[in-house]
């Protein structure tokens, strides 16, 4: 399971605190450490170190928390660069967050990560608010799901598919249309080499 930077940074200093004290550190500490003053916050950090298999609780205790793996998680920083939708621009976050990917989940090229928005590609089992990991390419294989650029401004997220002098642009939605266009008119973004299903707070 990838984790943020900020649950990266949290994993280590547990491993770090567990390595000198010989126990865990509170939810407090962890707040103190990181400079985050709500309680809320950290216990979710927490708590999603929990669900991904990092850490585990012992019940009723401050000092609970039990490495699962201790050895170092061998990771790689790609960059989430902003939202993606069928039809439209990528939608940029003005302070691109660092995403830790394990190193089979990064392309040979430059690789980056955008979040899903819409339902374009649903039959793919890819919903709002998925995150593709995207290989930054200008070249796309018979089927690959790539983003890509039309005209000067229009971004959309679509199977690849050459046919003679034209490019279908699939949604794997049967509720809309391909679009049919003149291979001039397509220019290949990225290429789509995975997908990380977010999950959602209950």
């Amino acid at each position: 399971m990838y984790l943020t930077k900020r649950q990266k940074e949290i994993l280590d200093y547990v491993r770090s605190y567990l390595g000198e004290h010989g126990y865990a550190p509170t939810l407090q500490e962890i707040g103190v450490q990181f400079e985050l003053s709500s309680p809320a916050t950290v216990y979710k950090h927490v708590e999603q170190l929990v669900q991904k298999g990092y850490l585990r609780k012992a019940a009723h205790q401050g000092r609970g928390l039990q490495l699962v793996d201790p050895e170092p998680i061998r990771t790689i920083e790609v960059p989430l660069l902003g939202q993606v939708a069928a039809g439209r621009p990528i939608e940029a976050i003005a302070e691109p967050e660092m995403i830790n990917l394990p190193p089979d989940f990064v392309g040979r090229k430059p690789t980056y990560v955008l979040r899903v928005r819409g339902n374009s590609m649903i039959d793919e089992q890819i919903s709002d608010g998925d995150y593709f990991i995207v290989e930054d390419r200008t070249t796309a294989d018979y089927g690959e799901t790539v983003i890509e650029m039309l005209g000067d401004e229009e971004v959309t997220l679509k199977k690849y598919y050459r046919e003679g002098k034209n490019i279908r642009l699939q949604p794997a939605n049967p509720a809309m249309e391909a679009l049919i266009i003149d291979e001039s008119k397509v220019r290949v973004q990225g290429v789509v080499i995975g997908v990380m299903r977010r999950y959602r707070d209950r």
